[in-house]
């Protein structure tokens, strides 16, 4: 009955691992009840002593009553017992189930397929655990499915295991492999301990058991699986990393970009902040098209706001959403009306780009033909692989443009947006004063195309926006202080603003970031860490996705910026002057610029690259130099003992003194606290250490006289060294008997003799491992060791007591 209900408890908490997949609660609590189930029948079985290769089949038939209750009742008979359709419920929810896992990435919702498949398969693993350790017996290989478990987050999630979670598991394992120790010991009788434990006589109100004590084993598993746990968390956090990569997320850790179903994306506002001061432009990617024009190439479409920032939703790229399948899902709320441009673009990626699994497209891709898995993401059409990396590529990619008209632009104001309410979501805390001047900017436009171009000119004419590298932040009051008064910033700030103004007029949005179309250079468009960027993209049914351009361009801003030609204002019917050429807004030059805002196009250069598309400086240390520091580390980590030991021999024998600490026989402690010779005790101490580390360990019944005698002919010393262990005898004798053991002459030179005849007679490797892991250091260092794990014997004693006075 124990070992069941251990193998439960360890099964679930092996369960809790799987918490970061999920962004619900529905998966655990109804884990718990298919575990529960499984320990149910367990324990039936053993109540009925059925054989063990029934216990499995009784687990299964608990786990599908249970799965069926819970998902199908209504298809059961009585709502418990399985019928044709329940099962057949049960077999459309897995299929269900196992589609979405395939179309979500981390954390996935709690759907009832999703919870069906992971509630059953913790089901199954408690069913291989309880098998395995209370049927067969096999504690320590119950291990397997448990570590099945935790294989799980580690391969999918790029994250490290949470080490509190790690505890939770190990303490489920070691709490399985001390029941099963003390299951096993109870059968053997009356156990003889070296640990004394409290006798309770009948008076004391409990008598005396028959079974075994099993207490004294119970509280050493306890004291090595504590100890384990604690150096399995700790000592990663203490070792120096070749990389900032970590198990868990304690200590010295990191963030991975390992394999499995889940994508690594870091927060690509973050990194395009964070690589703005990159000393030299460095080329990313180089493109050539069939009509030889640039074109902004999007990475990330950021859909979500929470009041401080853009951020994205997990793109679901399902299998046949994959490249190679052909066209690519139609771009969302694109129609027949626009006038389409079908262009064919070729992408070469830089070999220097590093961990860049998005592709930088055109939007809307059609077809893209590209090496590898690749998938789309139906909502947003970014392009991105769990197992391929972007770095060295070339791709074609085939898109359809939309060439919209004002006019037809303006019609679609007729039509309401149908899009997904979070590309309007806006947080209630907004700042009021961003709402007003919201509407204040776009009161006299009578569509929402009007209000977008509106808001454009707002931001690079009237508004007196001045492009600044110098940022505050993100946050509610950063965003204030842009809109508000300082209106200087970078082009991560203009496309939020110009994103959250056109929600608040009820114009879906979001923030693309990428590159813009950068520079011609000979025959195909050159690329550069200068020309990363982020712009708004604001939706109208009909045409769907279109970019604006709110960031100022040229010399005193994103100098490749571009802005699309639908968003223009219309030129009034009087004017005389042209328009302004692309890459330049209207009122450019009459526009307030500050002086420390105005940059140079080498000033430019220092804008990085975005999300994960950074490129490693120049100055970072090669592979080879990170294995040399991590050997150095692990040399100096090895010679902490011959360090100690050195210590040591120089406190004893050239500074005289020694202090017992721990006296290992009574001869050493009468020596110690005896005569005050410390001469005679650091000798004679170094001499048992010496002994040891060559493997001649002196006899706890051996006098200083025999041992003498027992070297000397043994290792056939010549007659000065016979004379200096004759020596070093004579004096531990005189001060461990005489009344009065007189002068002691210096034996540091008899010492030295007896040392380098011992070392004469052991071989070479002897000798080097004396030097460098030195024996006696080594059990110095275990029985310390061993103390600290005697620490975890107070677990075991500190209680809540009662105690009572009888007869007072």
């Amino acid at each position: 009955m124990r070992l069941t209900i251990a193998s439960g408890v360890a099964a679930f908490t092996a369960a809790v691992l799987l918490y970061p997949l999920f962004a619900g609660g529905a998966w655990f609590w109804t884990s718990l009840g298919a575990v529960l189930a499984v320990v149910a029948a367990g324990l039936l079985s053993s109540r009925l002593s059925l054989p063990a290769w029934a216990a499995p089949l009784v687990g299964l038939a608990a786990t599908g009553i249970f799965l069926t209750v819970s998902f199908a009742s209504e298809e059961a008979w009585a709502l418990i017992v399985p019928t044709k359709d329940s099962v057949a419920e049960l077999v459309r929810l897995l299929g269900v189930g196992w589609a979405d896992i395939q179309r979500f990435a981390a954390p996935v919702p709690d759907t009832d397929g999703i919870t069906l498949l992971t509630s059953g398969g913790v089901a199954l693993i408690a069913i291989a655990v309880d098998f395995l350790a209370a049927r067969l017996r096999r504690a320590a290989l119950a291990g397997l499915p448990l570590l099945a478990l935790a294989t799980v987050p580690a391969t999918i999630l790029t994250d490290p295991i949470s080490w509190p979670a790690f505890i939770i598991a190990a303490l489920g394992f070691v709490g399985l492999l001390i029941s099963d120790g003390r299951e096993r010991i109870g059968h053997w009788g009356r156990a003889v301990l070296v640990r004394r434990t409290r006798v309770v006589t009948p008076s004391q109100g409990t008598p005396p058991r028959d079974t075994a004590d099993t207490s004294g084993l119970r509280l050493s598993g306890k004291r090595i699986g504590f100890a384990a746990i604690v150096l399995a968390v700790l000592l990663p956090a203490a070792l120096p990393a070749m990389e900032p990569v970590s198990f868990f997320t304690f200590g010295v850790g990191g963030r991975g970009s390992g394999p499995g179903n889940s994508i690594s994306i870091p927060n690509p506002i973050a990194n395009l902040k964070g690589q703005l001061q990159l000393p030299d432009r460095r080329v990313v990617l180089t493109y050539t098209n069939n009509d030889d024009q640039p074109r902004y190439l999007r990475i990330y479409a950021l859909d979500t706001f929470d009041g401080q920032q853009f951020g994205m939703t997990q793109p679901k790229g399902a299998p046949q959403n994959r490249t190679e399948n052909g066209p690519l899902p139609a771009p969302p709320g694109l129609g027949r009306d626009p006038k389409i441009t079908n262009v064919v673009t070729n992408v070469r990626i830089s070999d220097e780009i590093a961990r860049l699994q998005f592709l930088p497209l055109p939007y809307p891709p059609r077809q893209i033909k590209v090496d590898g898995d690749w998938r789309a993401d139906v909502d947003t059409l970014m392009v991105f692989s769990t197992r391929e990396e972007a770095a060295g590529i070339e791709y074609d990619v085939s898109t359809s443009e939309p060439q919209p008209t004002a006019d037809l632009l303006d019609a679609t104001d007729n039509t309401p947006p149908q899009v997904d309410d979070r590309f309007l979501a806006l947080p209630e805390n907004l700042p009021p004063g961003i709402l007003e001047l919201a509407e204040k900017e776009t009161a006299e436009a009578n569509t929402r195309y009007e209000a977008a171009v509106m808001l454009q000119e707002f931001f690079t004419t009237d508004g007196g926006f001045t492009y600044n590298l110098e940022t505050q932040g993100h946050s509610n009051s950063a965003l204030s202080d842009f809109l508000l008064r300082s209106r200087a910033g970078y082009c991560e700030q203009f496309a939020a603003s110009m994103a959250v103004l056109a929600r608040l007029i009820g114009i879906p949005s979001r923030v693309a970031i990428g590159y813009t179309g950068g520079t011609k250079v000979g025959d195909h468009w050159e690329v550069g860490t200068n020309d990363s960027h982020s712009w708004p993209e604001l939706y109208f049914e009909g045409v769907g996705w279109l970019p604006f351009e709110p960031t100022p361009s040229g010399a005193a801003g994103q100098g490749s910026a571009r802005v699309p030609e639908y968003s223009r204002p219309r030129p009034e019917p009087a004017a005389t002057t042209s328009e302004p050429s692309p890459g330049a807004t209207s009122s450019e030059a009459d526009a307030p610029q500050d002086p420390q805002a105005r940059r140079n196009i080498r000033e430019l250069d220092r804008e990085g690259t975005v999300a994960t598309g950074t490129l490693p400086p120049d100055d970072s240390m090669p592979l080879a130099g990170k294995i040399g520091i991590g050997a150095g580390a692990l040399l100096l980590v090895l010679l902490i003992p011959a360090g100690l030991r050195l210590v040591s021999r120089n406190r004893r024998v050239r500074r005289l003194t020694w202090k017992v600490s721990q006296p290992s026989d009574e001869l050493t402690a009468r020596m110690a606290v005896g005569r005050g010779q410390t001469t005679v005790a650091a000798v004679w101490a170094e001499l048992d250490d010496v002994l040891y580390d060559y493997g001649m360990a002196r006899l706890p019944s051996e006098t200083p006289r025999a041992l003498a005698r027992r070297l000397t002919q043994q290792y056939e010393f010549d007659a000065e060294s016979a004379a200096a262990m004759t020596a070093i005898a004579g004096n531990v004798e005189r001060v461990l008997f005489a009344r009065e053991p007189g002068r002691i002459a210096p034996m540091g030179k008899d010492l030295r003799k007896v040392r380098l005849a011992l070392a004469a007679t052991v071989s070479r490797g002897r000798r080097l491992r004396a030097v460098l892991m030195p024996p006696s250091t080594l059990r110095r260092i275990r029985m310390l060791g061993e103390r600290l794990l005697d620490g975890f014997d107070l677990l075991e004693t500190i209680r809540l007591r009662r105690t009572s006075q009888k007869g007072a």
